[in-house]
């Protein structure tokens, strides 16, 4: 159940990040897009509608929930920017999965909307300078400050760790 849970492995906060590393991570938030309509191409509705794994969310929730996720993100990553160390405000996941926009719409909305809110997203990314990764926002469910480096390298896991559960589905029942 662990390996459905987690089909990449949980988050390990990186140690010594090299510029490599950012573009890496860069580079998948900037495709995940892409790679998730590629994943979902010509899905009929029973089939967003699937549980990515038994007890979790379908797939139109996981792909919903990507787009909470990451526009939380973007707003973290700005508030990080323009504020030293900020709390940033934190929302219940599974609450939001839930609400009337996730059951009400198709999975493409918010197909579309990770299009054009990873290309603002990705720019902001690679012009970011050293200086403004070393910047910190404070994450009060953990309850430490964290580095726009680090939150960079945990929404990169966050894009392939859900991107994962789709494709693990999607090759479960050979679709």
């Amino acid at each position: 159940m662990e390996s459905l849970k987690y089909p990449i492995g949980k988050f390990v906060s990186p140690g010594n990040i090299s510029l490599e590393d950012r573009q890496k991570w860069i580079n998948s938030i900037g495709s995940l897009p892409e790679r998730l309509k590629n994943a979902v191409n010509s899905w009929d509705e029973e089939k967003f509608n699937t549980p990515y794994r038994p007890g979790g969310w379908t797939v139109r929730q996981l792909i919903h929930h990507l787009a909470d996720s990451h526009m939380n993100s973007i707003i973290r990553f700005k508030l990080g920017l323009s504020e030293e160390n900020p709390k940033i405000k934190t929302y219940k996941q599974d609450a939001w999965a839930n609400q009337y926009d996730v059951s009400g719409l198709p999975a493409s909305v918010s197909l579309e909307l990770l299009d054009a809110l990873h290309q603002r997203f990705t720019h902001l990314l690679q012009h970011m300078s050293d200086d403004d990764y070393q910047k910190t926002i404070y994450h009060p469910e953990m309850n430490k400050s964290i580095s726009l480096e680090k939150l960079l390298a945990l929404y990169a896991w966050h894009s392939e760790h859900h991107l994962a559960h789709i494709l693990n589905l999607k090759k479960e029942k050979a679709w």
